[in-house]
């Protein structure tokens, strides 16, 4: 695979009804209903509303044969008024509804987690090498019918791993990995190759974008090695809502799609299903803006493990770099000087000089090498214009902007010499990822442990273009272990202060900085018993000031334990208006009233010491 110029990877071919995807085919946008799969008019006219918006498949929850056997009707109905989307058949816990469903849908999705594997319970258990082979033989004599009857349909299947579901087999040989989730996919495939079933994709989903990115690049490699070509279904689970849910799918799926990986994807919002579509088109029309850029000369690092990246060594300048925090850079470039208090940049970059009753407590200033007069808590940059100025200068912090195409022996010796040089790489090619990948390998290469900021320039008018825009192009770097700083510049209609509030959710989407509260919710289905919206509303106005803080708040059991396994409280239904609260993996309280489970969450959260009033 080429770092540093863009192409989609070579897939197969899959027939989803009318709708093909992989191959040459465009990456396909989908959503999933949050209606009772039972309802068929509500299923009916939800679907209808995702079309409508751009949709291209509509997934439905399949807990049951009725729910299955019901898919005919929603069909029919749909094809009447002239919908043709196909429908998608989600299957968990019981194969025996796969079966049925694959006679009315145009795809099932089954999930390895729990297609024959009992559900995941979190218990140790030891296998022999004898006892895992039985295991496997279950699957086999399972599976196998269920591919004859999808051949006689003309049906199509998605294994879909989840982190949140694996099984406890798949857990007492390979634990909560990646390594892991490609495994209990791969099991299954090996499966349809020897069956000669290859009308199959493939999806590997996660709530944490680090586990999501790392598996789908491990399991692709895995194809690879087995000649395996399989479509890819992209998407974050349990993303959230509102600008932390389109930041949080658009870093985790931005990343693969900017490395030539997936054929369709799914953003998660715990939102209407519908609103979830043009998010997605935002996301796959700005990757394709990619296709066909000029060449980029880059070279790969020999150091570098794009299967399991480990954070680029550098030597700390100031609070940049080495075992920092990856730092903000924010610009103010006119009369704009409101800073958000929880999102205070480390830097602001003015370019001019202003006189101190201008500047903000705790923050650090960056003039033009010609302004900065080496004043406290001020720093200099320069351009490639002012190399003399840069050797010159006395400051223990410099800034230099270099775009990758200008990185000459001369900079790459003035680096060498002059360590307190952060470097600030920029770029204006539509492969903003790729420059950026090969000014950096080029350092590694050189030796050089400057520490690098990424300088990342818009002309949005609209938050959520930007949010889509800035954590897809950040979204692989972070990956890659390339994050000693972000520096966002919005030349749109966007105040600063919003425009620092996406650079900080970029780097907690990414998990290398917390600011905020970080809820793992997910979108809701036909499982969910309660009103999602609504709950997660409650829950963040009484918990959104607790920095730091993990809370999961989840529709059902499916995933839920599961993808709350990092969390540090959980929401989840248990039943219509029920709900159970969670420590960590423990339920601590099942079968809560809804009406009253928001305040025993909070009680809960006060009980263990994690809660603080929200003005201190």
């Amino acid at each position: 695979m080429d770092l540093f110029n863009y192409s989609r990877r070579e897939t197969s071919v899959v027939q989803i009804g009318g709708v093909p995807m992989g191959g040459n085919h465009p990456i396909r946008i989908q959503s999933m209903t949050n209606t009772s799969t039972m309802d068929t008019e509500a299923s009916v006219e939800q679907a209808k509303r995702i079309v409508d918006a751009g949709g291209e498949y509509v997934r439905l929850t399949t807990q049951g044969i009725k729910e299955a056997e019901n898919l005919k009707d929603i069909n029919i109905n749909l094809r009447r008024d002239g919908y043709m989307v196909p429908l998608v058949a989600d299957v968990h816990f019981n194969p025996k509804v796969a079966d049925v469903a694959a006679q009315y849908a145009e795809k099932v999705r089954i999930n390895p987690g729990n297609y024959v594997d009992p559900a995941r319970t979190f218990k140790k258990l030891e296998y022999t090498d004898e006892e895992y082979s039985l295991e496997l033989l279950k699957i086999r004599e399972r599976f196998i019918p269920f591919l004859a009857i999808c051949k006689e349909n003309y049906t199509a299947i998605r294994i879909g791993v989840n982190h949140g579901s694996l099984s406890d087999r798949i857990m007492s040989r390979y634990g909560d990995t990646p390594e892991g989730m490609v495994e209990s996919c791969m099991e299954f495939l090996r499966i349809c190759v020897e069956q000669h079933f290859m009308n199959v994709v493939i999806s590997i989903k996660a709530s944490n974008t680090v586990v999501m990115v790392r598996t789908v690049r491990l399991l692709a490699a895995a194809m690879d090695k087995e000649n395996m070509n399989f479509p890819l279904h992209l998407g974050v689970t349990e993303a959230g809502d509102g600008e932390d849910g389109r930041i949080k799918s658009a870093l985790g799926i931005g990343a693969l799609l900017a490395d030539g990986l997936g054929d369709t994807i799914r953003v998660s919002l715990s939102e209407e299903p519908e609103a979830e579509i043009p998010v997605a088109r935002k996301l796959v029309n700005y990757i394709k803006q990619r296709q066909n850029h000029l060449y980029i000369p880059g070279i790969q690092a020999d150091n570098f493990n794009y299967l399991s990246p480990e954070r680029r060594r550098t030597k700390a300048v100031g609070n940049i770099g080495g075992d920092n925090l990856p730092v903000v850079i924010s610009a103010r470039m006119g009369e704009e000087k409101e800073i958000h208090p929880q999102f205070k940049p480390d830097y602001i970059y003015t370019g001019i000089h202003i006189p101190h009753t201008e500047r903000q407590e705790g923050i650090q200033y960056v003039f033009d090498g010609d302004e900065w007069k080496g004043e406290p808590n001020t720093w200099p940059a320069f351009n490639l214009e002012h190399l003399e100025l840069i050797e010159s200068s006395q400051a223990t912090i410099k800034f230099l902007f270099t775009p990758y195409p200008l990185l000459s022996e001369k900079i790459t010796s003035i680096l060498r010499n002059h360590p307190e040089i952060v470097v600030i790489s920029q770029t204006i090619l539509p492969n903003r990822v790729g420059e950026h990948r090969a000014l950096v390998h080029n350092l590694m290469t050189e030796g050089l442990e400057n520490p690098i900021v990424f300088f990342q320039h818009y002309s949005e008018n609209e938050a959520e273009n930007l949010q889509i825009k800035s954590a897809a192009d950040m979204g692989a770097l972070i990956m890659d272990g390339f994050y000693d700083g972000i520096f966002l510049l919005n030349q749109g209609n966007i105040q600063p202060e919003i425009v620092d509030s996406v650079a900080f959710g970029i780097l907690q989407a990414g998990r290398i900085r917390t600011s905020k509260t970080e809820y793992i919710s997910c979108p809701g289905c036909g499982r969910t018993l309660f009103n999602l919206q609504s709950t997660i509303a409650r829950v963040k106005a009484a918990t959104s000031h607790l920095k730091g803080l993990k809370i999961g708040i989840m529709g059902c059991i499916v995933n839920g334990p599961g993808e709350m396994a990092d969390a540090d409280y959980g929401y989840v239904g248990a039943g219509r208006g029920k709900v159970s609260l969670y420590k960590g993996k423990e339920c601590i309280e099942k079968n809560i009233p809804e009406e009253e489970a928001v305040d025993k969450l909070i009680a809960l959260i006060k009980a263990n010491g994690d809660y603080f009033p929200a003005n201190q």
